[in-house]
């Protein structure tokens, strides 16, 4: 069986990171559609830009030049210092949304990991990319660039293609024409010095170090050498590491295009929400053991309710109605900017003994459960959706 190999890089990840925290802070100016960097101090002349927007890079600031210089080339540029608490929340929201679809999880650095999803049962892998790259968007309103392929190496080189917010594949039928003709230096663990010395041999392209006999590259380089050689022919027989990212809590939430005034609007949002995250624990097998409600106003203040249930579930019509009941206890009837539901304690599917009119209920529920996810999973996650009545309480 071929391995399916995701590699997730977050876009302009610190500059990405800030902007989003800014705006749900109320901010309203996005960093990433103006000329702006990430960086250090401008009125002591000291520190270097750690990212740049998109706009930034068109006057020609570069990660890694003085902040004293960016500004140089653009007077009006915005200058946001580092915030790490931000980076590693934000690091860990999105290891926790993609631990909702599988557990070989390997974090490769702050902004970027690799998702073994050999054995999940799931979509065809670029559906699958698409529905991960959406839901972190819509969820934690950042974007990312997804590499598919049948290891790390080419996964990650697929990611590094064309940017931002892309999905790559880059399988071994396709190496000859995607990476061959690219310049050695982007090849994975080729650095300036290797390009160099790589360059006074003969060798330009990926294609002219994959075509060059072994032994030559290995007298040459060394280990370094057999590695590079076989990167640049796609061979990496590394594992994807399981550093055990539990599935800790599976969330669902969504910013409104207009503030939510009414109780039943509310209720339909929440059954979007609960079918969300009740879609993605029945892809796993599991169960969940918490569910919880967070609520923002339109002052931009955050505040949740949580409740533990006595038998796992993962069944959408109950946690949306534990949702409602959260929701009710603690809504203070002002209008609501940001909806989102959380389920956690995540736990293997049991069996508990039930009443027969509850196995009853519960089979019938399981049933439009199995039903919604095969349509979902069929024809896509926005093609059905359960009739949310504005009766019930």
């Amino acid at each position: 069986m071929n391995k399916i190999i995701f590699h997730v890089d977050v876009n302009s990840a610190f500059l990405s990171w800030t902007a989003v925290d800014l705006i749900n802070k109320g901010e309203k100016v996005d960093l990433r559609e103006i000329p702006s960097v990430i960086g250090g101090d401008i009125s002591q002349r000291k520190g270097v830009v750690l990212a740049k927007s998109h706009i930034a890079k068109k006057y020609g600031i570069k990660t890694g030049e003085s902040i004293f210089s960016a500004k140089k080339k653009c007077s009006k540029l915005t200058i946001v210092r580092p915030n790490f608490d931000v980076y590693k929340k934000s690091s860990k929201d999105l290891m926790n949304l993609l631990s909702a679809y599988t557990e070989r999880i390997e974090k490769f650095s702050i902004d970027e990991c690799f998702l073994d999803l050999t054995y999940s049962n799931y979509k065809e892998p670029i559906k699958l990319a698409l529905e991960i790259k959406e839901k972190i968007h819509k969820e934690l309103g950042f974007t990312v660039n997804i590499g598919i392929s049948t290891n790390k190496v080419l996964a990650k080189m697929a990611s590094d293609f064309e940017k931002p917010n892309k999905i790559h594949t880059l399988y071994k039928n396709e190496i000859k024409e995607k990476m061959w003709p690219l310049p050695v230096e982007n090849l994975f663990m080729v650095g300036e010095k290797s390009k160099q010395k790589l360059n006074t041999i003969g060798v330009y392209t990926i294609g002219d170090l994959a075509n060059m006999p072994l032994q030559l590259t290995k007298g040459k380089f060394k280990k370094y050498g057999i590695m590079i050689w076989n990167y640049a022919n796609g061979i990496d027989n590394s594992e994807v590491k399981n550093e055990g990212y539990k599935n800790k809590c599976i969330s669902s939430s969504t910013t409104l295009s207009y503030n939510i005034t009414k109780k039943e609007e509310a209720f339909k949002v929440l059954l979007n929400l609960s079918e969300d995250v009740c879609y993605r624990l029945r892809k796993l097998k599991k169960n969940c053991l918490s569910i919880s409600v967070t609520i923002r106003n339109n002052d931009f203040k955050d505040y949740s309710h949580q409740k533990k249930i006595k038998n796992s579930t993962s069944s959408t019509e109950e946690v949306y109605n534990i949702s409602k009941k959260l929701f009710l206890e603690m809504w203070n009837n002002e209008p609501i900017r940001l909806l989102g539901v959380s389920i956690s304690n995540i736990c293997k599917e049991e069996y508990y003994q039930v009443t027969l009119f509850e196995d009853k209920k519960k089979n019938k529920s399981s049933n439009l459960d199995r039903t919604i996810d095969g349509i979902r999973e069929k024809y896509g996650e926005n093609y059905i959706f359960r009739l949310s009545s504005k009766n019930k309480k």
